[in-house]
């Protein structure tokens, strides 16, 4: 066989192991969510904890995140090195639902959560990596495609709830019970996870100048500062020795003036996440997370007023929410194929903004029967969930291709941040003002409005900067 065929083949094995390693990395942040969520207030009042400890413990996760992963993506984007960044973080994730096993206190299980969230940081790292090792056009469907790994976890995480609740025998000292037990089933999972991260996670080389693949075809393409070098020094007319030396001297100092990234490059970033569209577009993030966690912290306690829901009720609902929204994640995959990535996220915006009319015109002051009641709850909820996969995937592949390639890790850690600020702020909001739902949706709707003009007023700006290349032809 040909040695460069072998190469391909090695590379295209390791890049499946490598994209199998963080599906599975999502699937478990999915799973972690749904099987501690159900039983975590149960835990806390075991331990004697007050309603307000429950906020506090469900704010540590984003709030450790929002700090670490902007840290994580920096990590990655200096060294390269994506795979010691997960080993580091999962790390975080098994201490940290260690200490949610042993739970000795509320504080304790308060501090577990803030060191999980440590770890949660590292997807701004793994996002990063997805752009580098992704073309333009394969970004929305690669990136739908780790979220939908994440809602598959959501969906699998209850089932494992099953056995768990059934738990209770002595490990060591511990006692394992219900409350505990999903804490020792997540450390086992992310010990798992380190060593499918040791053995088939791979940093593979992006510049096709490297000598692993130093005939390979580039995963991305050049830079526009490598093409006119490249061109510089591939010229036809071959150099004389003067010449060529001349030449090595001049691009020598073409490249010592080229900013170094870490002298430079997150500067630039920096002044880059300035322009109108990266503000358009992380205004959205932080309006989506917003609503999304505000109307998530009204359903159950609006449901059990109107509806007379229950648990089994709601897990039910859950559940069928999060199979429409893996659902409209494979949707939004394979459309992407043949329309842009500001369509998609207009698309959702029209989504949202009608869901939140309906909310407020149904729901804020709800009249009629059991059936109609039910059936204003089911479209309204409907409605959200199914425009959140449009605008998610939109946003992210869009602010992954209008902000610096060699800044992803940080660019990705920096937009989480955002999204976790939101995440934090809407059930704070939500929870106060659940006797007064006009207010709440009202300012929901507010903000859902001034974003869909933003986008309007910005929609020109929300493509994909022309490359050297577009622009020649």
């Amino acid at each position: 066989m040909d040695p460069q065929t072998n190469i391909d083949n090695v590379l295209q094995r390791k890049q499946k192991l490598t994209n199998v390693v963080i599906g599975f990395i999502f699937l478990l942040s999915g799973i972690e969510y749904a099987v501690i969520l159900p039983t975590v207030w149960m835990y806390l009042q075991s331990l004697g904890a007050q309603p307000f400890f429950l906020g506090l413990v469900l704010s540590a996760f984003s709030l450790t995140e929002l700090l670490s992963g902007p840290v994580f993506g920096y990590w990655s984007d200096r060294t390269g090195q994506t795979k010691k960044v997960i080993l580091f973080s999962n790390f975080f994730e098994i201490a940290g639902n260690f200490m949610y096993f042993v739970g000795i206190s509320k504080w304790f299980l308060l501090g577990s959560r803030l060191v999980a969230g440590v770890g949660a940081g590292a997807g701004a790292s793994i996002f990063g990596y997805l752009t580098r090792y992704s073309s333009s056009k394969e970004r929305v469907p690669v990136f739908a495609m780790a979220m939908a790994c994440r809602q598959a976890g959501l969906l699998i995480g209850p089932a494992f709830n099953v056995f768990l609740r059934y738990c209770t025998f002595q490990l060591g000292p511990f006692h394992v019970d219900k409350f505990s037990a999903p804490g020792i089933f997540m450390c086992v999972l992310w010990t798992l996870m380190q060593f499918m991260v040791i053995f088939m996670f791979y940093d593979l080389p992006v510049n096709p100048s490297e000598p692993q693949h130093q005939e390979h075809e580039p995963l991305l393409k050049q830079t526009n500062i490598e093409s006119p070098l490249y061109g510089a020094v591939n010229c036809t007319q071959e150099p004389s020795s003067d010449q060529d030396d001349f030449l090595n001297k001049e691009n020598a100092a073409t490249l010592s003036s080229i900013p170094t990234m870490g002298d430079h490059s997150h500067t630039m970033s920096m002044m880059g996440l300035l322009q109108e569209a990266v503000v358009v577009l992380l205004s959205a993030q932080f309006v989506t997370f917003f609503n999304q966690t505000a109307l998530e912290t009204l359903v159950t306690p609006l449901a059990q007023a109107y509806l007379g829901f229950q648990d089994l009720q709601n897990s039910l609902l859950y559940f069928l929410c999060g199979i429409e929204m893996l659902i409209g994640f494979l949707v939004v995959r394979t459309i992407s194929r043949c329309t842009s990535d500001r369509l998609l996220l207009a698309f959702g915006l029209i989504i949202c903004n009608i869901s939140c009319i309906w909310c407020l015109v149904f729901l804020a002051k709800p009249k009629g029967g059991y059936g109609l009641l039910l059936t204003e709850f089911v479209v309204g909820v409907f409605l959200q969930v199914l425009g959140l996969p449009f605008l998610s995937v939109a946003q992210v592949s869009l602010f992954s291709k209008i902000t610096s390639e060699k800044t992803q890790g940080f660019n990705h850690g920096l937009r989480r941040s955002v999204g976790g600020l939101a995440t934090i702020l809407g059930p704070l909001w939500a929870a106060g003002l659940t006797q007064d739902l006009y207010i709440m949706l009202g300012v929901m709707m507010g903000l859902l409005l001034l974003i869909t003009v933003m986008v309007c007023l910005s929609y020109k700006q929300l493509v994909e900067p022309a490359t050297s290349e577009d622009r020649s032809s």
